[in-house]
């Protein structure tokens, strides 16, 4: 029998055992060992714990430009003048934009699909930020600081969905006449960039190719 079906657990235990086995990768002793770290912990690391948790559900917002997480909108790295907006890096989630980010190399904007095409899970591009990317490279006005977008670097996990929607994607730019690149292969086939290290990220950035 799990602690969250003892009859001697009390009740608020069992509701904050149910929340934290609804977060990914946390099982039923998981949540067992953090709930007994809370009860045991002191009362100012809880609650301050708790407003954590609520200042992230009231103060993070997306930016309007880039559909990056940010406190406000548009977000710091569009809002900043010393970066080069007329290149934009296209990622599949914030967390990838945090790693490549982290790495210091590049100083131009980004672009968060929240995704990546796949039909067989039933995402397709209309379910993804593809439109609001396009529209950035057709009225200038909805890039950053109304600069127009020149390149169009694709940052996506090197495995078939994210080689699928960088080759997507690089149909309906060309057309437009940007230029459009992809991270160099530094990163192993069917990796993720959020578990790539610095020095990889670093190396793919510079060496970044055109498509073909």
């Amino acid at each position: 029998m799990s602690l969250r079906d003892s009859k001697g657990t009390p009740e608020p235990v069992r509701r904050l055992l149910d929340s934290l086995t609804r977060l990914p990768g946390i099982g039923k002793r998981g949540a067992e060992r953090i709930a007994f770290h809370l009860i045991k912990d002191a009362e100012q690391d809880a609650i301050a714990l708790s407003t954590a948790i609520a200042d992230v559900k009231h103060r993070v917002v997306c930016c309007d430009v880039c559909n990056n997480i940010a406190d406000a909108s548009p977000c710091a790295i569009c809002d900043d003048e010393s970066r080069d907006a007329s290149i934009v890096l296209v990622v599949e989630q914030p967390r990838d934009l945090i790693r490549l980010e982290a790495t210091g190399m590049f100083r131009g904007i980004y672009h968060v699909l929240t995704g990546r095409i796949d039909p067989l899970a039933g995402v397709e591009p209309s379910d993804l930020t593809v439109d609001a990317l396009l529209h950035r490279v057709d009225d200038k006005e909805s890039n950053a600081r109304g600069v127009q977008i020149k390149e169009v670097i694709f940052g996506l996990n090197p495995n078939l969905e994210g080689d699928s929607t960088s080759l997507y994607l690089a149909s309906q730019l060309t057309s437009k006449g940007i230029a459009v690149t992809r991270l160099a292969r530094g990163l192993p086939s069917g990796s993720q960039i959020e578990y790539a290290n610095t020095q990889v990220l670093s190396d793919a950035i510079a060496g970044r190719q055109g498509m073909r």
